[in-house]
């Protein structure tokens, strides 16, 4: 048995159990003093026997035949078990550190395939962009040669010998005809979608009439549209309606004028919104 297991056995046993019992019955009783001075050589010897168990084989020790006999052999069972302990730890730490080292290897294994996976699609790349740079400085160079072809090229035949003055004369025309027709197209005229706010008097304003009034002016270029009537406060409501106009024909100004001229039902006339179409 090594010092650790014999320091171990030491903690947990209690060897000297018998003498403290012995100190204790001959402190209690002055008759066992008496038989303590008679037999304190044999306990001398006891004790010596005890200590030299300890420390022989398994098989010297069941060969003392003393009281401590069964002791020496439950220590020595205590020995052996201790002793299967560390070695199934040892074999058990073993075979784990083994197989972390597997799990590490197959690991690096699969790491080193990605990076190879990955080298493949980086040379794959790279070729790919090589290419486009070689098509790009391919066309860039062949770009002025066709520039060069086209300034060659005579589109209207006007080197040509065999054009006459009739092909000419064709062009000519059509480039006129060209030219009037654009010219006949007629021009969109410019237009503006506008709200205007009519507010009446008070509340008592027929605001029906007051709309129809508004509605019965008419001019070239002006359209009349959706309207409502939006509360002011106090029961009072004013007119919201919107119109289409053209800015050449119609002047707002002049349009604000003719609707308060029906003084009886308007007040005043604003522009809420004006938007170009």
């Amino acid at each position: 048995m090594d010092s650790k297991a014999l320091l171990e056995v030491s903690r947990n046993v209690w060897l000297d159990r018998h003498a403290y019992l012995r100190a204790e019955s001959l402190f209690a009783c002055p008759e066992e003093q008496r038989r303590a001075s008679r037999n304190s050589n044999q306990n001398k010897d006891t004790c010596a026997l005890q200590n030299q168990s300890v420390s022989r084989p398994d098989h010297e020790a069941s060969s003392v035949n003393s009281p401590y006999a069964d002791l020496v052999s439950e220590i020595n069972a205590m020995r052996n078990k201790i002793e299967q302990s560390l070695k199934g730890q040892e074999l058990g730490s073993g075979n784990s550190l083994c197989d972390r080292i597997r799990h590490l290897e197959d690991e690096n294994a699969k790491l080193w395939k990605c990076i190879g996976a990955l080298e493949h699609v980086v040379k794959a790349l790279e070729k790919g962009l090589q290419a486009m740079h070689i098509g790009e400085m391919g066309s860039a160079g062949a770009a002025p040669q066709t520039g060069k072809d086209d300034e060659d090229v005579d589109l209207f035949g006007t080197d040509e010998e065999s054009e006459d003055e009739e092909k000419e004369k064709i062009r000519k025309e059509r480039l006129m005809a060209y030219e009037a027709k654009k010219s006949k197209k007629p021009v969109a005229a410019a237009k503006s979608s506008v709200i205007l706010e009519v507010k009446p008097w008070d509340d008592e304003t027929d605001m029906k009439e007051m709309e129809s009034r508004v509605r019965s002016i008419e001019m070239d270029g002006l359209v009349w549209g959706a309207s409502k009537l939006v509360p002011v406060g106090y029961g009072i409501k004013k007119l919201q309606i919107m119109c289409v106009v053209e800015d050449d024909k119609v002047s707002l100004e002049v349009l604000s004028e003719q609707i308060e001229a029906f003084e009886d039902f308007v007040q005043s006339v604003d522009i809420a919104a004006f938007n170009k179409i």
